[in-house]
């Protein structure tokens, strides 16, 4: 089984590369900037825009799963229509597709969202995300759909990266204490996405961590575990800023976590273990 990794340079894909590699799964990755430093891993050039690109590396890698985990922001043409061009592709050439959403399709009206709630975004980018997974749906019925929520792992995290830089003081900000995730590990998430690559679950999914935390509690969890001064990370309110976004959105996972041999930690529990844990194997 041949597994097609699209944005395996980023974050989430070069967790999921190395965890495929590691497990003696044949896999191939896709990049738009630079290839990932994965050794001996076939790297293709891909822009999401292209379809006869996506549809030569398809032709040519031949996957038997194709994992989608390109992200391009509030970008149309990359974050809704790209993964609609894949489904099409990936149905062309024979291949299953999970597919990477995220919790930025939701509100927060309702706080709590199983995986039969509608989308309802607030931003572009959580607009985008919806009409891909609407897409995707409609081309492929039997796709995965997986939506996540915060992604937290090393420095190379967004998340971290930002916390890192607030308490150093060569960013300034403040970490929002009414903006509610459930925030989940890159080593785990990658796990269970690989873990459905394998078996035959479809349709929309949950993929978060069981504990919801602020914006803020996050980065002083995240502080304690690097020995960085959290008292250096002001709390402000979302509700106050001008950034538009959801204030509280919690994913509920249990109906996905059932289904999955993966488990996937709560942010206090994994952001309190001990980091030698957390780190990829070498």
């Amino acid at each position: 089984m041949t597994i097609l990794i699209i944005g395996g340079s980023g974050f989430l894909g070069t967790e999921l590369v190395r965890q495929a590699a590691s497990a003696g799964i044949p896999v191939a990755a896709t990049f738009t900037t630079r290839p990932g430093d994965a050794p001996r891993i076939p790297w293709h050039a891909l822009d999401l825009r292209d379809p006869g690109r996506l549809d030569a590396v398809m032709a040519e890698v031949k996957p038997r799963v194709v994992i989608n985990a390109a992200s391009g922001g509030a970008d149309w043409a990359v974050t809704a229509e790209g993964p609609i061009r894949v489904a099409l592709a990936s149905a062309r050439h024979g291949s299953r597709l999970i597919h990477v959403s995220s919790d930025a399709v939701f509100s927060g009206t309702r706080i709590h969202y199983d995986e039969s709630s509608l989308p309802d975004p607030l931003t572009p980018y959580g607009a985008a995300k919806a009409a891909a997974e609407t897409g995707v749906l409609l081309v492929q019925p039997d796709a995965a759909v997986a939506r996540t929520s915060l992604i937290i792992g090393d420095h190379r995290s967004n998340h971290v990266a930002l916390v890192h830089d607030l308490a150093a003081g060569t960013r300034d900000g403040v970490l929002f204490s009414d903006d509610i995730r459930c925030p989940v590990h890159v080593t785990d998430l990658a796990a269970a996405l690989l873990e459905l690559a394998t078996r035959n679950i479809g349709g929309l999914l949950h993929l978060a961590g069981p504990d919801a935390v602020s914006r803020h509690e996050l980065g002083v969890l995240i502080a304690q575990r690097d020995g960085l001064d959290a008292t250096r990370l002001r709390a402000g309110l979302r509700a106050h800023s001008p950034r538009p976004g959801a204030l509280d959105v919690r994913l509920d996972s249990r109906a996905t976590q059932s289904r999955l041999h993966t488990a996937l930690r709560g942010a206090r529990q994994f952001l309190t273990e001990d980091p030698a844990s957390l780190l990829p194997a070498e």
